[in-house]
């Protein structure tokens, strides 16, 4: 345990945590002297990601949830409390890729799945961090997970580009509406990062990941740690007086 990092002795909950930034994020999150609680679908990665936190020092605790489930993520906040006692910082990373489909030819199932993963699951979990930051003396900090979608438009993803809108939308609101109970509540909009899904997407696509270096003046790909390195930060006491913004976290590529 860190006792001087940026998180230190906060309780954070992050979803998605079982692969990706949410993973990267557990572990900036522990070293940076939090207390953590994963939250994803697959329990034998978030068993084994606990573990390896643990054995480094850390104090973890996960719960397995899906984001789409409003009761799901309630008990997800009050394995927070029940475990640590309080609830300080809340990543709400959960999320689902972009669709393959143009809008006029995709399924009604297709979209609901990625509208209600990336923006219901956000608010399904904002509703009971909030809650619980409220019974805080010091409130606490919120970080929503959006993307470069949720700032500028990409082909063949409507309901990507518009639920992570939407998140911004919804952090924009909720930072004004608890800013005076001091909960702080804001959004990263992340570039293309290396992920799962993301090494999925290029397999699927040749030449699309040197397409997207071309349009990135830092022309690379994210490391999953350079995103959650910016969540962490947003979760901190640093960014005591930032609320409501959404920071692109995508190597320049929305400047463009």
């Amino acid at each position: 345990m860190n006792n001087s990092g940026l998180l230190a002795d906060k309780v954070a909950l992050i979803t998605g945590a079982s692969s990706g930034i949410g993973a990267a994020a557990a572990r900036v999150f522990a070293r940076e002297g939090a207390k953590v609680v994963l939250v994803a679908r697959r329990k034998e990665l978030l068993e084994e990601l606990t573990g390896e936190l643990r054995a480094g020092g850390a104090e973890a605790e996960f719960a397995v949830a899906d984001v789409r489930v409003a009761e799901e993520c309630v008990a997800a906040v009050e394995t927070a409390v029940e475990r640590f006692g309080r609830l300080d910082a809340a990543f709400n990373n959960a999320g689902y890729g972009i669709g393959r489909d143009p809008l006029h030819l995709m399924d009604d199932d297709v979209y609901d799945y990625i509208v209600d993963t990336n923006l219901r699951g956000v608010f399904n979990c904002l509703r009971p961090e909030i809650t619980t930051m409220l019974t805080n003396e010091n409130g606490g900090a919120i970080v929503n997970t959006s993307s470069v979608g949720g700032l500028v438009a990409t082909p063949v993803s409507a309901p990507y580009v518009a639920a992570k809108h939407a998140v911004i939308g919804l952090t924009r609101a909720a930072a004004s509406e608890y800013g005076g109970e001091r909960i702080r509540v804001n959004a990263i909009a992340p570039g293309v990062t290396h992920s799962e899904l993301v090494a999925d997407w290029f397999a699927k696509n040749p030449g699309m990941e040197a397409m997207l270096h071309q349009l990135t003046p830092q022309p690379r790909t994210a490391q999953p740690e350079e995103i959650a390195q910016a969540a962490a930060w947003l979760c901190s006491d640093r960014a005591s007086y930032v609320t409501g913004v959404a920071m692109p976290v995508d190597g320049g590529f929305t400047i463009q």
